[in-house]
C-alpha cells in the first residue's frame, strides 16, 4: 500500500474473477468508490484494498487491488485477516455479507474476523430473512453488534432488521443496489449482434437454478408463439456452481426438454456463460422484456432486477420483496407465483402496446438515476465518514482496553490418518509411525475416525477425506449383526473376532458418529445412510444401562436433533439415557466423589458433557448443574503440582478413597475434557471453561507431568501416551484421532473468545 490512503477502505467478500453476484457486486462498488469518490481508476496500492473470499475449490488470478486471499472454510485465515486489517492503513472495513459463502455454522467463521478487528466495520446485507434458523440469527445478530453501520437494499430489510433481529433502527441504512449508467435508447440496433434482429425479445439473466422460475416463462412462451411466431427468449447465464456440482448440467437439459415438448425450441436460446459487465448491459438494451419470474417470495435483493431497471427495461415479475418495491409506482409488472396465464397476458400486452412498454421503461429508467454506481459510493462514502468518526470518539478507555488473548494453534494435518487407513479401515495399532497390521481394526476407531474426517471437511472443504470417511462408513455398515448390534474387532484379514455379546459400547459410538454425520454429512449419499443406521440403534437402547454407552449415545442424539428436531423417538432415547446417569450418579455420588461409580477409568469428561448437553436439550437445570460438577471435580483431580493437566493413568485408575494413578496417561481423556468443556461454556457462558480448554490441550504441546511434546510434528500423529520415562513411541489410532478431535474442537471454538492458557 501506498500513504496515500486518508479515508481508504478494505471491502471484505468474493471477488473477480470469480462467478457470483456477490463477486461483481464488490468489484462494481470498489470502482465506484475508486473512482467517484478518489477520482482515480481501481488498482493496487490505492484507496481501495480487497480482501478477496476464496473457494478452495478454484484458484483465482486477482488485479492488484486484491491485498489478501482468504480461504473461505479455513478459520484461522480469517483471525490471519483481521490481524493483517489491524495493521493495515486502511481506516474502513466494508462487509458483504451473504449466508453460504463464508465458512462455518451459518457463515459464523466471518465473527472469528469481526471479533479480533480494530477498526470500524460498515457491513451490506444482500440477504435478511423474515424467518431465520437460530444459527442464521445468531450470526447476523452478532454482525450487527459488531457494525458501525448496516447497510441494506429495501425498506422491507430495513424494517425486518429491527422486527425480527432487534437492530436499532439508528443503526441501518437504506443504500439501493448499484446499477451501471446506460443512456435510454431503442433496442433494434442491439439485437443484430444477438441474432434476434427484428423479433421481439425477451430477456432473463443470472445463475441458473431451479428457484429462478424459467419454467413458468417457457410455458407462458407456448401461450405467446402463436401470437408472436418469431418471438425470442434469451436465457442468459452460467448454471449456478452449487448446482453443477450436485447435479451438473441436469437443470439446464431439463429445461431444453421442456421447451421441445411446449413447441418453443426455435424461440428459446440458452446461453451458458457469465458475461461481463459491458456485454451485458448490451444485452438488456437489446431486450424489449425483462422477466424475472422467480419462486422465492421471501427475495430481498436482486441484482439483476437492478440492472434491468436501471437499462430502462419493460420488465414483469413475480412478486418477490425486492420486485414489489422496485417495481411499484409503474415501474413494472408484476405477475402472480406460477400464473402463467397472467404471465402471458402481460407479455401480449406490452408487445403489442409500444406506448405502454415505453411508459414503464421511463419510469424504471428514472428511478434507476439514484442508482448509478457513482450515486451509492457516495453515499457509501458517508457511512465510512461517519463511522470513522465515531470510532475517534470513543472514550480513551475504550480505545486502551486490553484485547482479547490471542493464541495461536498448530495446522490441522491428517498426514497420518492416510496412513494409517487401508482400504478397510483405520488400522489400529503403529510401530512408531507406521502402520501395525497385526491388530487390525476396531469399530471404536471407525467411528471416532467419522467424526474427525466428517469435522475436517466441514472446517475445511477439502474433499480428499471424502475417501477415508466413506471407508469408515462402511465398517460400520458391514459391523452390523442381524439383531441390530454391532460387531467391534476385525482382523487383518477381515475375519471378525467376535460376533456375539454386549458391544454396547460399539451401539453408542455408532450412534454418535452417524448423528454428528446426519447434521454435518461429507455429502448428502452419507447423510442417508447415516440416518439409517442412527435410528436403527434406537429401540435397542431400552435394555442399556452402562454409563459410557449412554453417553455416547446422548451425544448422537444430540446432535442428530441438531438437524431433524421433530423426532420424538430420539428425544425419548436422549432423555431416558440422561436419567439413567442421573439415576446411576445420585446412588454412588458423595461429598467428595462426585461421581456415578466407584472407580474413575476411561474417557471420563464425556459423561459430563452429556450431562450438560441433554440439560440443555430438555431446559433441565438440575442436570446441567450434576454435569458442570463432574467436569469441575474431574479437572480438579486432574491438576499436578505445576498446574498442568495430569490424567488418571490407566495404571490403576482412581478409585474411591484412594489415589489415583499418574501413568500411563492417555490422548483420549483430553480430547473427552475438551468436550465437556466447550459443553460447559456453552451452558454457562463461563470463560473460565475457555481457558480449561486451552490448558488441556496444551497437554499435547509439552504442558504436562513430562514437559515433552505428545505429538509428533513430523508425521503428524499423536503419541500413544505419557509414561513415567516419557512418551509411549506408538502412534496409533485412537491417539492419533483423539488429538484430531481435540484440535478440531480448539479449531472450531476460536473466534475471538478470550482462550488463555490458565
Amino acid at each position: 500500500m501506498s500513504d496515500n490512503t486518508s479515508g481508504s477502505v478494505a471491502m471484505i467478500g468474493s471477488y473477480v474473477p470469480r462467478k457470483c453476484g456477490i463477486a461483481t457486486f464488490t468489484f462494481d462498488l470498489s470502482c465506484g468508490l475508486a473512482e467517484s469518490v478518489y477520482n482515480r481508476p481501481l488498482a493496487g496500492g490505492g484507496p481501495i484494498g480487497v480482501v478477496a473470499l476464496n473457494d478452495l475449490d478454484e484458484k483465482y488470478d486477482y488485479a492488484g487491488e486484491v491485498v489478501f486471499e482468504l480461504r473461505d472454510h479455513a478459520k484461522e485465515a480469517y483471525r490471519e485477516a483481521a490481524d493483517f486489517l489491524n495493521q493495515s492503513k486502511f481506516e474502513v472495513v466494508c462487509v458483504q455479507h451473504e449466508y453460504g459463502i463464508y465458512g462455518g455454522d451459518c457463515g459464523d467463521y466471518l465473527l472469528a474476523l469481526t471479533d479480533r478487528l480494530t477498526k470500524p466495520v460498515v457491513t451490506t446485507l444482500h440477504t435478511v430473512l423474515a424467518d431465520p434458523n437460530p444459527s442464521q440469527k445468531r450470526v447476523l445478530k452478532a454482525l450487527a453488534d459488531r457494525s458501525s453501520a448496516l447497510v441494506v437494499m429495501a425498506h422491507r430489510a430495513y424494517r425486518m432488521l429491527e422486527d425480527v433481529y432487534g437492530v436499532p433502527p439508528s443503526k441501518t441504512h437504506l443504500v439501493h443496489h448499484g446499477v451501471p449508467d446506460v443512456p435510454f435508447g431503442d433496442t433494434e440496433p442491439f439485437k443484430g449482434r444477438f441474432e434476434v434482429a427484428g423479433r421481439p425479445t425477451i430477456l432473463t439473466f443470472g445463475l441458473l437454478s431451479p428457484g429462478k422460475g424459467i419454467e413458468m416463462m417457457l410455458d407462458a412462451l407456448a401461450k405467446v408463439k402463436p401470437d408472436f411466431p418469431n418471438i425470442a427468449y434469451i436465457v442468459l447465464g452460467a448454471t449456478h456452481p452449487g448446482v453443477r456440482r450436485e447435479s451438473g448440467e441436469a437443470y439446464r437439459i431439463s429445461l431444453e426438454q421442456r421447451a421441445i415438448r411446449l413447441g418453443i425450441a426455435e424461440n428459446v436460446i440458452f446461453h451458458n456463460r457469465y458475461v461481463s459487465l459491458d456485454d451485458l448491459c448490451e444485452y438488456l438494451r437489446a431486450a424489449d422484456l425483462y422477466v424475472t419470474p422467480y419462486r422465492n417470495r421471501d427475495q430481498i435483493v436482486s441484482g439483476t432486477l437492478a440492472y434491468a431497471l436501471a437499462t430502462g427495461r419493460a420488465i414483469i415479475s413475480t412478486p418477490y420483496w425486492y420486485a414489489e418495491e422496485l417495481l411499484d409506482n409503474g415501474r413494472g409488472r408484476l405477475v402472480g407465483f406460477e400464473d402463467v396465464d397472467a404471465l402471458a397476458n402481460q407479455v401480449r400486452e406490452l408487445l403489442r402496446d409500444d406506448n405502454a412498454r415505453l411508459k414503464v421503461r421511463k419510469a424504471a429508467y428514472e428511478f434507476g438515476r439514484r442508482m448509478t454506481w457513482s450515486s451509492v459510493a457516495n453515499q457509501y462514502r458517508n457511512l465510512f465518514d461517519k463511522a470513522r468518526e465515531d470510532r475517534k470518539t470513543l472514550s480513551a478507555d475504550a480505545m486502551t482496553a486490553p484485547t482479547k488473548m490471542r493464541l495461536s494453534l498448530p495446522e490441522v494435518r491428517i498426514d497420518h490418518l492416510y496412513r494409517m487407513t487401508d482400504d478397510t479401515g483405520l488400522l489400529q495399532h503403529a510401530i512408531h509411525g507406521t502402520p501395525n497390521r497385526h491388530h487390525g481394526y476396531s469399530i471404536d476407531d471407525q467411528t471416532r475416525g467419522m467424526i474427525v474426517s466428517a469435522m475436517y471437511h466441514r472446517l475445511f472443504r477439502d474433499r480428499n477425506v471424502l475417501g477415508p470417511f466413506h471407508t469408515y462408513l462402511s465398517y460400520v455398515h458391514y459391523a452390523k449383526r442381524e439383531d441390530g448390534f454391532f460387531r467391534n474387532f476385525m482382523s487383518f484379514d477381515r475375519r471378525w473376532l467376535e460376533d456375539e455379546g454386549d458391544n454396547s459400547d460399539a451401539q453408542g459410538r455408532v450412534m454418535w458418529a452417524t448423528g454428528y454425520s446426519v447434521t454435518h454429512p461429507p455429502d448428502r449419499q452419507s447423510r442417508m445412510l447415516c440416518r439409517k443406521l442412527f435410528l436403527g440403534c434406537v429401540p435397542l437402547f431400552d435394555d442399556i444401562h452402562h454409563v459410557r454407552s449412554l453417553s455416547f449415545a446422548i451425544l448422537g442424539c444430540h446432535y442428530f436433533l441438531r438437524h431433524e428436531s421433530d423426532t420424538t423417538q430420539v428425544e425419548r432415547l436422549m432423555r431416558l439415557a440422561a436419567d439413567r446417569i442421573m439415576q446411576q450418579y445420585t446412588e454412588h455420588e458423595g461429598d467428595n466423589w462426585p461421581w456415578y461409580e466407584d472407580v474413575v477409568t476411561y474417557a471420563n469428561a464425556r459423561v459430563p458433557q452429556s450431562l450438560v448437553l441433554a440439560g440443555l436439550q430438555f431446559g433441565d437445570t438440575d442436570m446441567i448443574a450434576r454435569g458442570v460438577r463432574m467436569l469441575d471435580w474431574l479437572l480438579e483431580v486432574q491438576t499436578g503440582r505445576e498446574g498442568y493437566l495430569s490424567l488418571i493413568g490407566n495404571r490403576g485408575w482412581l478409585s474411591r478413597g484412594s489415589d489415583r494413578a499418574e501413568y500411563d496417561q492417555q490422548a483420549i481423556e483430553v480430547a473427552a475434557l475438551v468436550g465437556a468443556c466447550k459443553a460447559a461454556y456453552r451452558a454457562t457462558g463461563n470463560v473460565r471453561y475457555l481457558n480449561e480448554m486451552r490448558r488441556c490441550f496444551d497437554w499435547y504441546l509439552g504442558a504436562n507431568d513430562q514437559h515433552v511434546q505428545v505429538i509428533d510434528f513430523a508425521t503428524h500423529g499423536c503419541h500413544d501416551g505419557l509414561t513415567p520415562d516419557g512418551v509411549n513411541l506408538n502412534q496409533g489410532a485412537e491417539s492419533l484421532l483423539a488429538w484430531l478431535l481435540s484440535l478440531l474442537t480448539m479449531h472450531e471454538m476460536q473466534t475471538g473468545e478470550p482462550i488463555t492458557a490458565g
